[in-house]
C-alpha cells in the first residue's frame, strides 16, 4: 500500500524528501528558466509569497489525491537540486505519472538520473502500482535519454498532447513497467 505521508528515499546521489522552508532558494533560482515555470507551478516570480505558495502545493499535493511531490537533494550536502512528482489520479487503474526537473546550476551530475531511478523502483514495488509513465518533449534529449537510462520504453508520440505557454506541444510517451504486470 503507498504511503499516506511523502517518505524519504535515499538513492545516492540524491535523496528524495517532502520539501522544506529552507528550498525556497532553489525555487527562487528557477523562476526565470525558459521551460519549468511553463510546465509546472512553479511561480514566475521571486516574490516571497509565490514561493511560500509553491512550497505549500507541494506539501497539499497527497493530501488532495494528486500524488507525491518531492524534493530532489544532494546525499551528501541535503541541497535541493529539483523536484520529482509521481502523480497519482490513474492509480485505480494501476497507472501513475511522473515528471521531474532539476535546476539548470545542478544539471549534467547524475541527479536527474538517481531521482527517476529511485522513484520508478519506489512506485513500482507497491502492488497497486503496475505502470509508471512520463511524457517528453521529442527536442528535450536529456530527459529522455534519463528515461530510457532507467529502463523507461519508448511506446509513441502523442501528438499535441500538452500544452506549454502558448502553445500545443508534441510529447514522446515512456513507460516503465513491473515485468511480472506487463502482458505476455
Amino acid at each position: 500500500m503507498l504511503p499516506t505521508s511523502v517518505p524519504r528515499i535515499d538513492h545516492p546521489p540524491v535523496v528524495l524528501r517532502p520539501f522544506a522552508e529552507h528550498d525556497a532558494a532553489l525555487v527562487a533560482s528557477v523562476v526565470d528558466d525558459p521551460v519549468i515555470p511553463l510546465i509546472t507551478t512553479v511561480p514566475t516570480t521571486a516574490d516571497p509569497a509565490a514561493i511560500a505558495a509553491y512550497l505549500r502545493r507541494q506539501h497539499d499535493r497527497l493530501a488532495q489525491g494528486v500524488g507525491y511531490s518531492f524534493a530532489v537533494a544532494d546525499a551528501v550536502t541535503g541541497e535541493g537540486v529539483g523536484q520529482i512528482g509521481l502523480w497519482t489520479a490513474d492509480l485505480p487503474a494501476g497507472r501513475t505519472t511522473t515528471g521531474y526537473w532539476i535546476a539548470p546550476q545542478h544539471r549534467r551530475r547524475g541527479y536527474a538520473r538517481a531521482a527517476l531511478a529511485a522513484v520508478t523502483t519506489w512506485a513500482l514495488a507497491h502492488d497497486e502500482v503496475a505502470r509508471v509513465q512520463l511524457h517528453v518533449e521529442p527536442a528535450n534529449e536529456a530527459s529522455w535519454r534519463t528515461a530510457e537510462a532507467c529502463g523507461y520504453e519508448r511506446e509513441g508520440l502523442l501528438r499535441s498532447w500538452e500544452r506549454v505557454g502558448a502553445e500545443r506541444r508534441d510529447m514522446y510517451v515512456y513507460a516503465a513497467v513491473r515485468p511480472d504486470r506487463a502482458l505476455r
